[in-house]
């Protein structure tokens, strides 16, 4: 299920259904928004804070709902990530959602928001820039990704990267594209909302974890079966690539090929998706293909109509 396409003078609203930003921040967002054209309507969620969430549980979850229930919002996005998007799983009405497909994007926490939604929903989301990104302007090649996924009712095509992707294992593969954020694929692990890799393309990046801290998540994909009927795998950026105590661990080198060199599987390393800049907006959901004879990750679709 496709979304209908942003275009100017479209309603975007703004929600938080994870951790708080400043004032300041939002208004810089705000602007941004408006100076691309849209309208924005931010939820309550936007504006509260509960330590390190937007607000209670429940305010942050009738955002979103609130947000796709209401006819003069075309499009749904988010404030940041941080923490507590999963705490509100079970408050999402996902059957509204379905009578009422709209765009809806964010990355990092929002991970478990992207892939509840496609899971629950059979609608495409996008895992791209939010609030804190537009606060501080997007540079040419991340808005003009965004506007290609969210705006174009033609293919996407291949995703631009500024470097050639490195090779971890070779192979081509085809199939939905899921994932996002490693932390929260490996925490969806044994709930409700347990992520789907078979047939798909799976997307991991994460930042500011240590070699030991991504090798024990990917060893828990592993050992859950994640990437036993995958048709690929996608590594993003990482942010940090070294670790604090070089002589005390492994490299990220070390863990991607001891856990992906044999996996009969291709996967790709290093594009620009997630925590970075650029960062290139991906569709959820979406048919994709990975190819490492052309280190090539291709959106063969469109993902919105």
């Amino acid at each position: 299920m496709k979304a209908k396409r942003l275009k100017i003078g479209d309603t975007i609203g703004m929600v938080a259904p994870a951790s708080p930003s400043d004032s300041s921040k939002v208004e810089k967002a705000v602007k941004y928004l408006n100076n691309l054209g849209y309208i924005v309507k931010a939820g309550k969620s936007v504006f509260s804070s509960r330590g390190y969430l937007a607000g209670g549980d429940e305010l942050r979850a009738f955002d979103i709902n609130n947000m796709f229930e209401d006819d003069e919002v075309n499009a749904v996005f988010c404030l940041r990530g941080g923490y507590g998007s999963q705490r509100i799983l079970d408050l999402i009405d996902f059957q509204l959602i379905r009578k009422n497909p709209k765009i809806f994007m964010g990355y990092s926490d929002i991970t478990a928001l992207l892939n509840a939604i496609y899971q629950k929903c059979g609608l495409i989301t996008f895992h791209g820039p939010m609030g804190g990104d537009f606060a501080g302007g997007l540079g040419k090649q991340t808005k003009r990704a965004m506007k290609n996924a969210l705006e174009s009712t033609e293919p996407i095509g291949e995703i631009p990267n500024p470097e050639i992707p490195e090779i971890v294992a070779e192979g081509k593969g085809k199939g939905a594209l899921v994932g996002g954020n490693l932390s929260i694929v490996a925490a969806s692990l044994g709930t409700p909302y347990e992520i789907n890799t078979q047939g798909c393309v799976l997307l991991l990046e994460d930042v500011f974890e240590e070699p030991y801290s991504v090798d024990r998540m990917l060893t828990q994909l592993r050992l859950a079966g994640k990437f036993k009927d995958v048709s690929g795998i996608i590594l993003g950026d990482w942010g940090n690539l070294e670790p604090e105590e070089p002589e005390k661990s492994l490299s990220f080198e070390e863990v991607f090929k001891d856990i992906f060199e044999d996996i009969g599987k291709p996967v790709i390393k290093g594009l620009k998706i997630g925590h970075c800049k650029p960062n290139i907006t991906v569709p959820i959901g979406a048919e994709v293909s990975i190819d490492t004879d052309t280190v090539t990750l291709c959106v063969l679709e469109s993902a919105v109509k």
